[in-house]
């Protein structure tokens, strides 16, 4: 129901650019998993009962609280350290570049991107809404199931900039949580919407556990410029360590899964691995 660039319905703000310059260097490996069984998607019952019950009922300290003093300490929570920039590339992966989808899960386009990478058994990364995700959960957990990675994209797609520090808490802490119920693992990526950080965001997106993690190639397919286009933009930037935004949710994205369609044997044809990172 949201996208990096525009805010459909009640989101009036402009999108920011993510010109935020290169991102320093991390040790990362390529993975390609294998995925448990495949599953298809099945729409939950109506009336299931689910995390969001609690889940917003206020400010949240998910992974905040200190380790009591008895706790071992091998158990200790080990936070990434705090970063000023988002990661735009992942030069370290080799002849391989990320696709990644924001603002889902949405039951009408997700499980066509799914159902294509599924084809060509290739690992995408899904940025999902907290809002989204607990109304979707058979989704999500296909998503997992599939072997892709989860991250976190707050929980209804604000600015992040314009809120305080409890705010960033209110929107992180709950879509990381509820990603966790339904998945059984917690996020270790998170991406701004909007592409816009600040302080506040990586400092709490740290102690969640989680890295900031932007793009290199845009697609725009938020503004529905054609199949044609789309596949020429990530052509176009396609080399080693790119990562592609694209969405998979937000308003009408059948460009999107269409042109996934027809990039994604092209990438693979030319030599690229589709992966995801692997922290260590």
């Amino acid at each position: 129901m949201k996208n990096d660039q525009r805010m459909p319905g009640r989101r009036t703000l402009m999108r920011l650019a993510a010109g935020l310059g290169a991102a320093a260097a991390v040790r990362m490996i390529a993975a390609d998993p294998a995925g448990a069984p495949l599953r298809a998607f099945a729409p939950p019952s109506a009336g299931a009962a689910g995390p969001s019950s609690a889940v917003r009922a206020g400010p949240t300290a998910y992974r905040l609280q200190p380790m009591t003093a008895a706790a071992p300490p091998h158990f200790a929570p080990t936070a990434p350290p705090v970063r000023t920039r988002p990661f735009e590339e992942l030069p370290e992966i080799g002849h391989a570049m990320v696709l990644t989808f924001d603002d889902g899960p949405d039951p009408l386009y997700t499980p066509h991107i799914l159902a294509t990478l599924r084809e060509h058994d290739v690992r995408a990364m899904f940025f999902v809404c907290g809002e989204m995700a607990n109304d979707n959960q058979e989704l999500v957990r296909a998503i997992a199931d599939d072997g892709h990675t989860i991250g976190n994209h707050s929980w209804t797609h604000p600015l992040v900039t314009r809120l305080s520090r409890a705010g960033v808490r209110d929107e992180l802490g709950p879509t990381s949580e509820v990603i966790e119920q339904i998945t059984g693992a917690p996020p270790l990526w998170y991406r701004a919407p909007y592409g816009a950080w600040n302080r506040n965001s990586f400092e709490i997106g740290a102690d969640m556990g989680m890295e900031p993690m932007a793009w290199t190639v845009d697609t725009l397919d938020w503004t529905e410029p054609g199949v044609g286009t789309i596949v020429r933009r990530v052509r176009e930037g396609a080399a080693p360590g790119v990562v592609v935004l694209a969405h998979d949710a937000g308003g009408d994205r059948s460009q999107s899964v269409a042109a996934l369609r027809r990039y994604l044997p092209e990438l693979l044809d030319d030599g690229y691995r589709i992966t995801v990172p692997q922290r260590r």
